[in-house]
């Protein structure tokens, strides 16, 4: 019954903005941790931003000063905003949250970013 739906994704050109949505089907305070990766064809997949605990974020290197997450508890969603895009940032986007030991993905949504 634990759910995690990815939306918000799409084609962009550089330069420009996305906002991408994980809805979980409970309340993200069930999550010890939540957190967007993404993978590139032919890439291993890769952390992109995470909180494990409120009020405590970590960033990949590569996003730090354009990607931000947050979330909104009321709708028990987390986001990921994205400005300043590059075609580097093209991958497919996943959401993960982790509840005790077990890590629960979403499908994951496509990022498009064109030159």
């Amino acid at each position: 019954q634990v759910q995690l739906v990815e939306s918000g994704g799409g084609l962009v050109q550089a330069g420009g903005s996305l906002r991408l949505s994980c809805a979980a089907s409970g309340s993200i305070f069930s999550f010890n941790a939540m957190g967007w990766y993404r993978q590139a064809p032919g890439k291993q997949r890769e952390v992109v931003a995470a909180f494990s605990t409120p009020g405590t974020t970590n960033y990949a290197d590569s996003v730090k000063g354009r990607f931000t997450i947050f979330r909104d508890n009321a709708k028990n969603t987390v986001y990921l905003q994205m400005i300043s895009l590059k075609p580097e940032d093209t991958a497919v986007y996943y959401c993960k949250g982790t509840r005790g030991r077990y890590d629960y993905w979403g499908q994951g949504t496509q990022v498009t970013v064109s030159s």
